[in-house]
């Protein structure tokens, strides 16, 4: 994949390199990077972007329902087809893990704008403990 289309950056979290420098990101990299920044920030938090972030936090009370988990993966879509313009979002979709019901993976099918590579994000969402035994 060429790296130059998508920019280097910070990384996120922001770090420091072995140099003592800045920590950067590159590549896919820093597109995963700032899609999950994206999706982590509320709107409101940004002062001079109030609009900036999704809000994916409105759903952490709501039981995972096929509902909520479609207007969960919509919020999802509109967020990052809004804030990131170097990827277009093919699909995505929300199911529980597994092994914990409070847990729900969204899997991010993505291409590159300017490449057309295709990637694939899985960010995890927790919503409230539930009283499943372990």
């Amino acid at each position: 994949m060429r790296t130059d289309t998508i920019g280097t950056g910070w990384g996120f979290p922001v770090g420091l390199s072995a140099t003592g420098g800045f920590g950067l990101a590159s590549g896919t990299t820093k597109l995963e990077q700032s899609m999950r920044l994206i999706l982590t920030t509320y709107p409101g938090e940004r002062r001079m972007r109030p609009d900036f972030g999704s809000r994916l936090r409105d759903f952490v009370f709501q039981p995972p329902t096929t509902e909520v988990r479609a207007e969960l993966a919509a919020e999802v879509e509109r967020a990052l087809t809004r804030w990131e313009p170097r990827a277009r979002i093919e699909r995505v979709r929300v199911e529980p893990a597994p092994e914990r019901r409070s847990l729900l993976l969204i899997d991010i099918d993505y291409t590159v704008v300017d490449t057309d590579d295709r990637g694939n994000l899985v960010f995890p969402f927790h919503g409230l403990p539930d009283d499943e035994e372990d």
